[in-house]
């Protein structure tokens, strides 16, 4: 084994010892242009370390990267490399979808004679190839090795950064960041050493991001001037991330022609506005040719938007999709819109029906490179949501759905909390009953009558789904905070690459790449650890589905009736007969009929309602029988504390393999995981005392709650 000196910044997933197979190998990289570049760059670091050579053309290879021939069958090579100005989001195979890249990050892996040989549609698929043999390490060698080609669900997948240029008075350098400051700007200004992110793009491309929002969808004074005399500054953080075949897009203020220009109006439907918009975004592809798009929050939390001028959504986001569409680029517009100022005495506004009830009617009126971009759950990224009924009720629109990796309401990375198999099951739901489409599926083919379909999407050959993510990074050595995290970060872009994956496969592939000498030992504790993480949390939080229970603000730790009496509609409504919100169409605020059937009548129903979503649908007495055979209070007891003795247990198994770890990685570990412990205790003594007081009824198993 090579001796390498540990690293200042973590290597997360791509630390050196996962080069060793083709390091030591010889690699012939058959290919010209920029990515091909950056894939011999990296072949030449692994084999300076490992023995290995770079063959010339022609030359002997245990491992071939090359460009499928344009009339092999492979999906069309009509990208150029990321260098060129026509590497933009144009048009791309007949029937693609506007705003979305051309086919070629696919590639075809599999063996040709003695060697193992990447063969990519097109010039992003060299890197995408070069990590899957990464992942296999020395399986990707193996004779046996079967032909695979691996192609993308998700067009689009990207992360979406909350950096503020500026440091802001509560939110900080990053906003609902738990990983230190921003890796772009540090007091006001760009990083003068951008060499971080370089190796933060590198990770993405590994993991199979292909798009970056380099700064926060709350538009504040310094990140609105990006788009215009700070624009350098994105055009310089683009040049890093583009040789990892990753756009950037950037957050934009709706009100930028007032803000930034000296117009009196932003009107959508202004010639004067519109004008503006378009001036201003040639100029950003003039400086920027391969600029992803914009993303926009509008008349959400206090944001400017179109509402101002009497217009809807889709004025607003069809003025910037005519700015963008001869570029070829998109506009994302969120949907998380609501009334953040209600009456919390008024039971008939529901914050859940917001979206729904503002976008689903404006169904068909969105142009074709509008992408509106979804919450997964009708509420604020909660450990338990039932999926938005918005991504499935806009037939004629395109759809991202948005998923949260920065773990505001899941611990904020000091809690061990692994979210794929959440995100796993919003992915997977399947609206219209057990044989249909999932969400994946769905969001691959595109909006109806855009030339994709559903069975298309399914078969991996179409790329016109978005799946965009709240990033977790930042300056931070471990660039999660808590360095398993990092599992976040890596899964989201394996699952927007294969949603239907295993995420208990995903964490063993994280675990491999992240630890690459760890013995069975260590493996095994950690998968133990980390699978079934997410389900531990949420049986020490907020049960059954209620959601919130935070302290206001921060959103950490428990704070039972934190939001109860606030505007921001986070209810639970408990009082000494029950808990719950009913938002049933019979008696309550008739969000469940927003759900097409089957799943309207199984939400509406108490005797179908799935029980860790029955308290979001329903208003229910303490004593109401769960399908599990346990009392709704005894069910809280219960899980309150076998959550709390669980993260007992977690941190029990993480000292055990002390020796086995980086004393670096399991310091850190273990100060997290003290922190998860202390609050577990916590959630589990406030909730508990909570409803034993509300409830008068006591814990059938004796236990102290005070």
């Amino acid at each position: 084994m090579t001796d390498l000196p540990p690293p200042v910044i973590h290597p997360a997933w791509l630390p050196p010892p996962t080069w060793r197979p083709l390091g030591s190998r010889r690699v012939r990289v058959d290919a010209s242009g920029p990515f091909a570049d950056t894939v011999r760059d990296e072949v030449s670091r692994a084999c300076s370390l490992f023995g290995g050579s770079l063959s010339p053309a022609g030359g002997p290879a245990d491992l071939i990267l090359t460009l499928a021939p344009e009339d092999s069958g492979a999906a069309p090579r009509s990208v150029p490399d990321a260098s060129d100005a026509a590497f933009r989001f144009g048009p791309a195979a007949p029937g693609a979808a506007p705003g979305f890249p051309a086919a070629g990050d696919g590639f075809r892996l599999g063996r040709r004679g003695t060697a193992t040989v990447v063969t990519a549609d097109g010039p992003s698929g060299l890197l995408y190839g070069l990590f899957e043999v990464i992942r296999r390490g020395e399986g990707a060698f193996d004779p046996a090795l079967a032909d695979e080609h691996h192609e993308p669900a998700f067009g689009l997948r990207v992360l979406d950064h909350w950096d503020n240029v500026d440091v802001h008075p509560v939110m900080g350098q990053v906003e609902r960041g738990y990983a230190g400051g921003s890796l772009f700007w540090h007091a006001g200004r760009l990083r003068d050493d951008l060499t971080r992110v370089g190796d933060y793009a590198r990770l993405l491309a590994a993991s199979g991001i292909n798009a970056v929002t380099v700064n926060n969808v709350n538009v504040h004074a310094g990140e609105a001037h990006l788009l215009t005399d700070r624009l350098g500054e994105v055009a310089t953080i683009a040049s890093i991330f583009r040789r990892y075949g990753i756009r950037v897009h950037l957050s934009i203020d709706f009100a930028a022609p007032v803000v930034l220009g000296d117009l009196p109006t932003a009107d959508p439907l202004d010639p004067r506005v519109r004008r503006w918009w378009a001036d201003t975004t040639d100029r950003v592809f003039a400086t920027i040719p391969d600029f992803g798009g914009y993303l926009v929050k509008a008349d959400s939390e206090g944001r400017p938007g179109p509402f101002t001028y009497g217009r809807t959504h889709a004025d607003g986001a069809d003025m910037l999709a005519a700015a963008l569409a001869p570029h070829g680029a998109p506009v994302r517009w969120r949907a998380f819109v609501y009334n953040h100022r209600q009456d919390w005495r008024d039971r008939s506004t529901d914050r859940a029906r917001a979206a729904h009830d503002h976008f689903a009617p404006l169904d068909g009126q969105f142009a074709d490179n509008v992408i509106l971009q979804v919450k997964h759950g009708p509420m604020d990224f909660q450990t338990r949501e039932p999926v938005s009924p918005v991504l499935f009720a806009m037939r004629h629109t395109r759809q991202a759905v948005e998923l949260q990796v920065t773990q505001e309401y899941t611990g904020q990375q000091k809690h061990l909390c692994y979210l794929p198999p959440m995100w796993s099951e919003v992915l997977g739901f399947r609206a219209t009953g057990d044989s249909a489409p999932t969400l994946a599926e769905r969001l691959s083919a595109g909006p109806a009558g855009s030339g994709s379909a559903v069975e298309g999407a399914a078969s991996g050959r179409t790329a016109a789904g978005v799946l965009s993510a709240v990033a977790n990074v930042g300056d931070d050595r471990f660039w999660t905070g808590h360095p398993l995290a990092q599992a976040n970060l890596y899964a989201v872009g394996r699952l927007a690459w294969a949603p239907d994956r295993d995420p208990a496969a995903i964490l063993d592939e994280w675990i491999s790449l992240t630890f690459p000498d760890a013995p069975p030992r260590l493996r095994h504790t950690l998968h133990t650890l980390m699978d079934d993480s997410w389900r531990t949390y949420e049986h020490y939080t907020a049960p059954l589905g209620v959601g919130f229970m935070v302290r206001p603000g921060h959103h950490y730790g428990p704070d039972v009736d934190g939001y109860e009496y606030t505007p921001w509609g986070t209810y639970h409504f408990a009082d000494r007969d029950g808990v719950g919100v009913d938002r049933t169409v019979a008696t309550g605020t008739g969000f469940a009929g927003q759900y097409p059937a089957p799943w309207s009548d199984r939400y509406e129903s108490l005797s179908s309602c799935p029980d860790e979503l029955l308290l979001f649908f329903h208003h229910v007495p303490y004593t109401h029988v769960l399908h599990s055979g346990t009392t709704v209070i005894q069910h809280i007891y219960d899980t309150h504390f076998a959550g709390a003795q669980r993260v007992a247990e977690m941190q029990s198994a993480w000292q055990s393999v002390a020796d086995l770890v980086d004393p670096d990685v399991h310091a850190r570990v273990t100060g997290r995981l003290a922190e998860q412990h202390r609050s577990a205790e916590e959630w589990r003594d406030q909730i508990n005392t909570y409803f034993h007081r509300k409830s008068g009824i006591p814990d059938a198993k004796g236990r102290p709650i005070h």
